[in-house]
């Protein structure tokens, strides 16, 4: 039976994870136990995770021709070719054109790159027929012949098998004595495989996750209603809301949970001094807290422990971050900074050149602005349109993404839905930052690690995506 009914099938049992476990498992293997009925086995359930190679691969061919038909009356032809590749419905789309070479019945093409999937689908037996046309001004162009690849033969390189006859089905048809209407050749051809974020992570590069929130005097009062702080034993406030969304995603591809997490802006005990980069735990050798939850708990400890005051100074966590990550430059890990705050920064010089510091090194920042100030002076470190720039330096990298929290609430108060709107874009630039950055160094991912079978096992990686997967299994 092939009802679409789940209610028509027998329900086996069910597991809930996210996509993030999934591909921050070891291998991209996860193995998990089905429950939902009661005093019953219902075994186990394996996930795999793979991204198709072959729509990764990037080709960069070059092709000359050779004695083409001459179609100008007053002078030889502008060649120009057409590649299109075929669907599955036997039509065929353009997908690519190289320049036009004038006046030359024996042009050289410059060399082009296109993507495999664009050519052939990843299909390496798939026809790609390559058109030859004669450039005209008013567009007409005159069709001079045509040949048919494919992936597969193109991939041999310069051959014998790679010079193609370019035949004109009309003249062919005509003509008794027609052999062709040129040659054309393949004068090279090289495939790379464009690496991406997943790549590094199957190959262990670890994502270091950093927490600093921004304790100063004009959050409010913690134990009153109005305060950003303020906790209320019915619901989150948004320095919670805001931590969790994120968090709570790049946790699940760190093996090992534990975040450092920093809060400023703040006089602390037990001499009252002002501090920008205090361990929320009070433990100055060991900041991290164990998972997402020893971060919120912490969080809550501190709210009670020290006095809020200022000034919004961003640039000491954002330097002690960078510390850490100057330290480790090989690709084996990347930093992300999240840093919640209400309000405009204090100390804007030193944290623009803090940033212009840290673009060089394997780290990024998020902000994510809580409340209903101004922050229209955040929009200068997000280098979106303008790359930050501290003392004449610019920014290697664009590494900041600024968020106002309002503008992810959802309007009927519906947490969950504000906080997987703020996840889903706070956390979309990672994947090209660190890309961007393993680039710039020329780092290569290492080859991915081993599968294991061990269901607890998460490897030590890391990675953003907003997605949440739920199997349910159920048996026709």
């Amino acid at each position: 039976m092939r009802s679409c009914n789940l209610s028509k099938h027998d329900f086996l049992g069910q597991i809930f994870c996210t996509l993030g476990e999934i591909i921050g498992s070891s291998g991209g293997r996860l193995e998990r136990m089905l429950s939902g009925i009661p005093g019953k086995k219902c075994g186990t359930i394996i996930f795999t995770a793979e991204e198709l190679s072959n729509c990764r691969d990037i080709a960069t061919m070059q092709f000359c021709a050779n004695k083409l038909d001459k179609k100008d009356f007053f002078g030889k032809s502008d060649p120009f070719l057409v590649f299109y590749r075929s669907n599955e419905d036997g039509t065929f789309t353009i997908c690519h054109k190289t320049e036009v070479i004038k006046n030359n019945l024996n042009p050289v093409w410059q060399s082009f790159t296109i993507p495999v999937r664009a050519l052939c689908n990843g299909d390496y037996d798939r026809t790609v027929k390559v058109d030859v046309f004669d450039w005209d001004r008013d567009g007409s162009h005159d069709f001079i012949g045509e040949f048919t690849t494919s992936y597969r033969e193109l991939s041999r390189g310069q051959s014998q098998f790679n010079v193609y006859e370019v035949l004109n089905p009309k003249k062919k048809g005509k003509k008794k004595k027609y052999i062709n209407s040129g040659t054309v050749t393949l004068l090279s051809f090289k495939v790379d495989s464009e690496h991406t974020f997943v790549d590094y992570i199957r190959g262990g590069t670890q994502l270091n996750f950093t927490v600093a929130i921004d304790f100063t005097a004009s959050n409010g009062n913690p134990s009153q209603p109005t305060s950003l702080h303020y906790m209320s034993p019915y619901q989150m406030n948004t320095y919670a809301m805001a931590l969790k969304a994120v968090g709570e995603i790049i946790q699940d591809y760190d093996s090992d949970k534990l975040f450092p997490a920093y809060g400023f802006g703040a006089k602390i005990p037990p001499d009252g001094k002002i501090s920008h980069a205090f361990p929320l735990n009070s433990n100055t050798e060991n900041p991290n807290c164990v998972g997402i939850e020893g971060v919120l708990e912490a969080y809550f400890h501190t709210l009670r422990t020290v006095q809020l005051y200022g000034p919004t100074n961003f640039a000491p966590v954002i330097n002690q971050v960078a510390r850490c990550a100057a330290d480790v430059t090989d690709g084996s890990q990347y930093f992300v900074l999240l840093m919640i705050t209400d309000g405009v920064i204090s100390d804007m010089a030193q944290t623009k050149e803090a940033v212009v510091n840290a673009a060089s090194l394997p780290m990024s920042i998020i902000i994510v602005g809580v409340g209903p100030a101004e922050f229209d002076a955040m929009e200068e470190l997000d280098g979106d349109e303008v790359r930050v720039s501290s003392r004449g330096r610019f920014a290697e990298r664009d590494i900041v993404q600024f968020v106002p929290f309002r503008d992810y609430m959802d309007r009927s108060g519906n947490q969950i839905l504000s906080m997987a709107r703020l996840a889903k874009d706070v956390l979309a630039e990672i994947p090209d930052q660190l890309m961007s950055f393993m680039k710039s160094r020329g780092i290569e991912p290492q080859p991915p690690l081993p599968a294991s079978t061990d269901p607890s096992s998460v490897s030590t990686t890391s990675g953003t995506t907003a997605l949440a997967a739920k199997q349910s299994i159920t048996h026709p």
